[in-house]
């Protein structure tokens, strides 16, 4: 949108100069959050055997970090709405930087889980308020789709980022180092922060605060993670796997029955409800769940099967991190202004599809070059293609004073979907292997053989589950041609969402201050 249509719509703030500069530090900030998920992973072991964490608990390195992360976020999107998106960020990150450096220090169990949870807790108000400060800065079509082309290169390949990094600071340096790693990251990324960005006037909603909303939203949504965590250590059937299930239905029902009652809600029905930002935040979910649990088996085939040390499983991913920047810089971000987001998001889910295809074919003695690399490069490539509208259109249209909240949501689908994916294509994964061991260890006379099976049975479970996630994948493109309607940013809606002119006014008119 040009700047005079911007002025005509009633919108008098001008672009902040010093925006290209804020979004360098907002994607490190952004780079920080992600790779934390991954980097952890591959220190886990050295970590639990200097710490001495038994197995039974080695999990909640992992878990207390998901369940403060998830269950927080739409209580940080508000926080940033209500308290200013630039306070809540530089203070998200300082805090961060504090519980990073609390986990390279931790000397026993108790302080690691600690440290985890409280880096959880901050990361849950920085992350909405790094997405919704570009919502609200960058309001020109052209502009915004090279700003979150940026971001949703960074948001999908941050992660395998972090298992280059884990595996260089694990191997050459020691574990704590990828806690310490934060703190420069921080220190630079709050610092360029402060100085550097100016948010727009009139942006914050300073409502009151709906306290049974966040304690709701809260309850619901660490019963829905914990559930997912735990179904995947101790099965499905499990009492207190089922009693979360159920207690988070109950919870999350109960929100959304509040939200709709009460005069200023924490998470305004009127954010989700909107055709084009449901149907982002349904797909988008359903990506990551697919995506979380490849990124798992992939690092276990090329560690346990193919041998591979952390640094070079690490470089392993690379094809991918290119793929998802090409996808998100060179394709989504020159395509966004001229076609609808749906014709990138659906060809994208099903171009990563086609990628996990080649993922299936996995055996013990696989060629690195002639099925994982194709197969990573058109993951990556699909997935940043389809990633970066995605961000943008889950804050495009809404009022800066939801901006937060919105933002908070894209990151709570992709934190409840990352929970869902690594438990349930675990499960699936775990079930295939049993079965086919079951079946083929009783020819299997030596030992050597026996390994083999085992092997074998292993690579068995991970395709098994790659195959769940090729359907996951074609239902996110689905969702994503269906219920995605937006025209082009500057171009108006395709259709309209039966809210009559004002609602395709807002599909029309990129985030701006009111």
């Amino acid at each position: 949108m040009s700047q005079s249509a911007v002025k005509a719509s009633g919108v008098t703030d001008a672009p902040d100069a010093g925006r290209w500069k804020a979004l360098v530090f907002i994607a490190l900030a952004q780079l920080m959050v992600v790779l934390d998920a991954t980097i952890v992973n591959i220190a886990l072991p050295s970590a639990q055997q200097d710490l001495g964490i038994s197995d039974g608990n080695r999990q909640w390195v992992v878990t207390a970090y998901a369940l403060a992360f998830g269950g927080l976020l739409l209580f940080g999107g508000r926080i940033a709405d209500l308290w200013g998106r630039k306070r809540t960020f530089v203070t998200g990150l300082a805090g961060f930087a504090v519980a990073s450096a609390l986990g390279g220090a931790a000397t026993n169990e108790a302080m690691m889980f600690g440290s985890r949870a409280l880096q959880g807790v901050f990361g849950a108000l920085l992350a909405p308020a790094a997405l919704s400060l570009l919502a609200v800065m960058f309001t020109d079509a052209k502009e915004r789709a090279k700003a979150f082309g940026i971001y949703g290169a960074i948001a999908g390949g941050g992660g395998a980022v972090g298992l280059i990094l884990g595996g260089f600071l694990t191997e050459y340096l020691n574990w704590r180092w990828t806690f310490f790693v934060n703190i420069p990251f921080a220190i630079v990324a709050a610092a360029g922060a402060y100085l550097v960005i100016r948010e727009p006037k009139g942006g914050r909603n300073r409502s009151p605060l709906d306290i049974p909303g966040v304690i709701l939203s809260t309850l619901g949504l660490v019963a829905l993670v914990y559930g997912f965590t735990r179904a995947e250590s101790n099965g499905w059937s499990d009492a207190l796997t089922i009693g979360m299930f159920v207690g988070s239905a109950v919870l999350l029902l109960a929100f959304v029955i509040v939200e709709s009652k009460v005069k200023a809600p924490l998470l305004p029905l009127r954010v989700i409800t909107e055709r084009n930002r449901g149907g982002i935040y349904l797909s988008l979910g359903l990506a990551i769940i697919a995506m979380f649990g490849l990124f798992l088996f992939l690092t276990y085939y090329l560690q346990i099967v193919k041998g591979y040390t952390p640094v070079k499983t690490g470089f392993a991913f690379l094809p991918m991190i290119a793929g998802m920047i090409t996808g998100s810089t060179q394709i989504g971000a020159r395509l966004m202004t001229r076609v609808a987001p749906r014709l990138l998001m659906g060809p994208g889910f099903l171009v990563a599809a086609v990628g996990m295809l080649f993922l299936t074919q996995l055996e013990i003695n696989t060629s690195y070059a002639g099925v994982l690399l194709p197969g990573m490069l058109l993951l990556g490539l699909g997935m940043g293609t389809a990633f970066m509208p995605a961000m943008s259109m889950a804050t495009m249209g809404v009022e800066a004073r939801d901006a937060g909240v919105a933002s908070a949501m894209v990151n709570t689908s992709q934190q409840v979907g990352g929970a869902i994916g690594t438990a349930l294509l675990n499960t699936i994964a775990a079930s295939a292997t049993t079965s086919y061991i079951a079946d083929h260890m009783g020819g299997a006379a030596s030992r050597s053989q026996q390994q083999l099976v085992q092997l074998e049975g292993q690579v068995q479970g991970y395709t098994s589950a790659i195959w769940f996630a090729v359907g996951i994948l074609v239902v996110a493109a689905a969702i994503a041609l269906t219920l995605i309607n937006a025209g082009r940013p500057g171009g108006g809606a395709v259709t309209r969402s039966g809210a009559g002119d004002e609602a395709e006014d807002e599909l029309r008119v990129p985030v701006v201050a009111h």
